[in-house]
């Protein structure tokens, strides 16, 4: 009688992790479906009883228009935002969030489409010039515009009606529920998570720290410069909220005041002894860097800095300060003095939450250049200079 050799053990598979729970899956899909768009490919949008195929009119091109038609029920219409379609001397509705153009076949080109939604390229459109109809919006189209903007791209929309099942011959369309592109900034901002800290002596800070911040969809980082440690001070620590500047803050820019801002806030709290300052990645007033350059080729044009965003198809103002609050929660920070010139920056604190005990002025003289820039702020943004 022969014994067979014992059976060694097999390896048991890993455990899997946990799913992600159902915002960090919605977050996930937003961030996806604005990349496809900035990549010029069309996404499907979706509600319980409404599915609308888009795709973004600055980057679309002849292959991502194919495909919109090849999903879509319906001829597509161009989803503006109000301000720029009456820009384009179309009226504005009152109380729609977005205006509905039905396109000639000499519009539905993609650099015609380009000079339909930027201001900045409106030479780009055919000599015949606008002759587009307006029509009722389909349900969605703000989401739609939503999701452009979450893309950092002109909130400019080629949009069809679909049945959400993909054409016969051809892969589906990434799709992304309407609900959560709305809710994109709250669930962002409230899954914020720090995820790096380092000791960065400052030139005029040399006891500072860093902590990175990043959100569950692993997108853009936002960044708290702490200067001593303003977590465990007896009273409300020195606080900014301040939008990250490529061009003032790196370049040094004379076109605004923030790289002066910046240095002056880090300066004033080295000498308070401690301070905070929130980085936050909401660059040109949250409508991103390449915005901010159409932005500024339009005030060389004669207009000032809230009328730009607006022709843009922009807010005024479109950052989000829930962002500041939650990190300010993580570092565990209450109550702040804020070193601030704009008055909606306390309200937007306090209505998150934050305690601000006080408020520090930071004001800088104009350079001549950014004159105009400063009245603007003062003016019409309502900033406190004087």
């Amino acid at each position: 009688m022969s014994l067979s050799a014992p059976v060694p053990p097999q390896p048991q598979p890993p455990a899997l992790p946990p799913l992600p729970d159902a915002a960090a899956l919605a977050l996930r899909a937003v961030h996806r479906a604005a990349s496809e768009l900035r990549r010029g490919t069309p996404v499907l949008l979706r509600s319980q009883d409404h599915f609308l195929v888009i795709a973004a009119a600055e980057t679309v091109g002849a292959r991502g228009l194919a495909e919109l038609a090849a999903a879509a029920e319906a001829a597509p219409c161009l989803l503006l935002a109000p301000v720029r379609a009456a820009a384009l001397g179309v009226p504005r509705p009152a109380g729609e969030e977005a205006v509905a153009l039905r396109l000639p076949p000499a519009l539905l080109d993609p650099t015609a489409l380009r000079g339909l939604a930027d201001p900045t390229a409106e030479a780009l459109l055919p000599p015949e010039g606008m002759r587009a109809e307006r029509q009722a919006p389909p349900p969605l189209a703000g989401a739609a515009l939503a999701l452009a903007k979450l893309g950092r791209l002109l909130p400019a929309v080629i949009a069809a009606p679909a049945t959400g099942l993909p054409p016969p011959g051809r892969l589906d369309l990434l799709a992304v529920e309407a609900p959560a592109v709305l809710g994109y900034p709250t669930t962002a901002a409230l899954s914020l998570r720090r995820v790096a800290e380092a000791a960065v002596p400052l030139e005029d800070a040399p006891d500072a720290r860093i902590v990175a911040f990043r959100a569950g969809d692993g997108g853009i980082e936002h960044l708290a410069i702490l200067v001593g440690r303003p977590e465990a001070s007896a009273r409300p620590p020195l606080a900014r909220v301040h939008s990250e500047c490529f061009t003032g803050d790196l370049l040094g820019s004379l076109r605004c005041d923030c790289g002066p801002q910046l240095r002056g806030a880090i300066r004033r709290m080295a000498e308070d002894g401690a301070g905070v300052l929130l980085y936050l990645a909401q660059e040109g007033r949250g409508i991103g860097l390449v915005n901010k350059l159409r932005a500024y080729t339009l005030q060389d044009s004669g207009l000032d800095t809230l009328d730009a965003n607006r022709a843009l198809g922009w807010g005024a103002d479109e950052r989000n300060f829930l962002v500041a609050a939650a990190m300010l929660d993580q570092l565990g920070i209450a109550r702040v003095r804020l070193l601030t010139n704009n008055p909606d920056k306390l309200a937007a604190l306090a209505a998150c939450g934050i305690e601000v005990a006080g408020r520090e002025a930071l004001a800088f003289a104009p350079n001549g250049v950014n004159d105009r820039y400063l009245e603007t702020k003062a003016q019409r943004f309502g900033h406190l200079l004087a």
